[in-house]
């Protein structure tokens, strides 16, 4: 099984998808519980929702479901939003906070080692190069972290979320220019709604990428799964939802990559 891939553009844009993936080996597999087989905290779809809207940018997908290991945590394992529920770099419950493991089988040190070298290390060595990559072409690299959620789970966050949830670390991970486009776009499409730096203000692949003095640039959009699916089993995509929505993420992109190509984001012109 290929753990993740990689679709090679020649423009300065790359798209991250880390959550995307359902592909659980066997072994693994037969130690989840009932809910965990489930593995209903997938970001559906969200190849799927992204193809096609840019030409020219570059996408880095994982393949790996986030139960087998969480690609957008920490490596080291440090929580993202300290004092706050969240998941782990292996998951030891779902999104609502309930076992995904049976009883005697969460996965040890060693595992989670294992797991981290096997699935974590290879779809962030793929994604740094394509950055550095794009980089070296253009002068500037825009990372463009994909994800999306239910729309619904109070274990992590009270109310319902925005359509649209940008994420900046708070305006540190990227030029602000990139951040006002992103969220201008967002703000203004009419029907949905957004915020900026909420709940998600970067998961770790933005806020570890995001270095704004080094011409690399890092935003992560997390889309609320009801403006484009079903949020039930089987997660079934919703064509007329996706067509109202996607034109608004095409907006966002071309608009980066017109900026990335003006120049704007050289090291010497980047602002804050």
């Amino acid at each position: 099984m290929q753990v993740f891939s990689v679709q090679r553009g020649d423009g300065p844009i790359v798209l991250g998808q880390p959550h995307g993936g359902t592909y659980v080996p066997d072994e693994v597999m037969t130690r989840l519980n009932d809910n965990g087989r489930a593995l209903a905290d997938a970001d559906w779809h969200i190849n799927r929702l992204y193809e096609g809207l840019l030409d020219g940018a570059t996408v880095v997908q994982s393949h790996v479901h986030r139960y087998v290991i969480d690609a957008n945590r920490d490596p080291e394992g440090a929580s993202l939003y300290p004092g706050q529920n969240t998941t782990t770099l292996v998951p030891l419950t779902d999104f609502d906070g309930q076992p995904i493991w049976q009883q005697g089988q969460d996965p040890s040190e060693d595992e989670v080692e294992d797991r981290r070298r096997a699935y974590h290390t290879p779809y962030h060595a793929a994604l740094r190069n394509e950055l550095n990559r794009v980089r070296d072409r253009h002068g500037v690299a825009i990372l463009f972290d994909c994800h999306s959620i239910r729309s619904n789970i109070p274990f992590l966050f009270e109310g319902e979320l925005p359509v649209f949830s940008t994420g900046t670390n708070s305006g540190q991970s990227c030029d602000l220019a990139i951040e006002q486009i992103v969220h201008e776009c967002a703000t203004n499409a009419d029907g949905f709604t957004a915020v900026l730096n909420g709940r998600f203000r970067g998961g770790w692949t933005t806020r570890h990428y995001g270095r704004p003095a080094e011409s690399t640039h890092a935003i992560q959009m997390e889309i609320a799964q009801r403006a484009y699916m079903d949020e039930t089993p089987p997660w079934v995509w919703c064509e007329d939802r996706a067509a109202k929505l996607r034109p608004h993420l095409e907006t966002m992109l071309t608009r980066l990559n017109d900026l990335a190509l003006s120049g704007a984001l050289t090291s010497q012109g980047a602002q804050k």
